[in-house]
């Protein structure tokens, strides 16, 4: 039950939002009473901070089997983007940033933990690409690295990209394009081409 709850309450944060949905709203939806929940989570904060951490890790895994499935580090960053873009899909609200807003606390954790995951997983992604002669030979692969979350994070602020003006799909697509272009060689520039080319229209 407890993983069951935990499901119900992720589509429902991620469609209406952490602060609109209510204890009694996700009861309502499985067709459960609201004590059934608080069997399992003493509070609607431990149920945030619950679903937050599974969402987490569940994209987690999938962002490993690409990274170990993966033709060439720049395939890799847009693969990692569409598997994000379709887990996410139902996402209407700002979750990270509602979350900031409302919840601080686990805010600040899960921003901590993706960051070492994404820093950790780019800075491989980015050696294998100056291993392979894509990505530019000298260039700081920490540095970089740090600077791709930090440019990932800062393109979900609703004030600086308004949702009227700007889709996530567009934000994301064109900060990978221009994360790639600033590092790539010309045998990477040829890639890079070949691949928007053949899958954007």
């Amino acid at each position: 039950m407890r993983e069951q709850i935990i499901h119900k309450s992720a589509e429902l944060f991620l469609s209406l939002g952490f602060k609109s949905v209510t204890m009694d709203d996700i009861a309502s939806e499985m067709g459960i009473s609201k004590k059934t929940i608080y069997v399992h989570f003493e509070n609607k904060t431990k149920l945030v901070e619950a679903v937050t951490f599974t969402l987490f890790s569940n994209i987690c895994d999938g962002i490993d089997c690409i990274c170990n499935a993966s033709h060439n580090p720049i395939e890799e960053l847009y693969d990692i983007k569409m598997y994000v873009m379709n887990y996410l899909k139902n996402e209407k609200t700002s979750p990270q940033f509602q979350l900031k807003k409302y919840y601080p606390k686990i805010y600040q954790i899960l921003h901590l933990k993706q960051f070492e995951k994404m820093h950790e997983s780019v800075k491989e992604s980015i050696q294998k690409g100056v291993d392979t002669e894509l990505f530019r030979s000298n260039i700081n692969v920490d540095f970089i690295s740090r600077m791709y979350f930090n440019g990932m994070t800062g393109i979900k602020d609703d004030t600086i990209f308004p949702k009227e003006k700007y889709t996530m799909e567009y934000l994301m697509e064109s900060y990978l394009e221009y994360h790639l272009r600033a590092i790539v060689t010309t045998k990477g520039m040829t890639v890079l081409n070949n691949f928007i080319n053949k899958n954007q229209s």
